[in-house]
């Protein structure tokens, strides 16, 4: 017998809010059966936990949640493993890319912002050169 989790259960195991779960659910992520009056209530399969857990470490290195989909969806299809694969490193690899211009601009802007720091010490020590020094009487 598979386990199964409510809505509360997963938000609180994942430390996500059920809204955010319900977002996930709307963007084809996770698909509980529905139980209760009206279908109100929503069951979670072990499936939707890891394909949950998939899509918050997606999410950690970058990828959009629709890449996220793609990627989790490929598994659950019985098509090409290779195929999969191929796609999977492909958008790794775009991300990879972006990540490294990213840090690129990052290191400019550390580069720049180290430069104004030590011009405003130089500027700062000629100051208090400058100032008229006050000794105590």
């Amino acid at each position: 017998m598979s386990s199964t989790y409510s809505i509360s259960d997963l938000a609180k195991e994942f430390d996500l809010t059920t809204r955010a779960m319900r977002f996930y659910e709307d963007m084809g992520l996770l698909q509980p059966l529905r139980s209760g009056p009206g279908g109100r209530n929503r069951v979670y399969s072990a499936r939707d936990r890891t394909r949950l857990k998939l899509t918050l470490r997606a999410k950690r290195l970058g990828l959009s949640l629709t890449e996220a989909k793609d990627i989790i969806d490929m598994y659950d299809s019985p098509r090409d493993t290779a195929a999969q694969l191929e796609k999977f490193l492909l958008v790794l690899n775009t991300h990879q890319q972006q990540l490294e211009a990213q840090m690129s601009d990052l290191q400019a802007n550390m580069d720049e912002l180290k430069a104004h720091q030590c011009e405003a010490r130089a500027l700062l020590t000629k100051a208090l050169r400058r100032s008229p020094i006050h000794s105590p009487d």
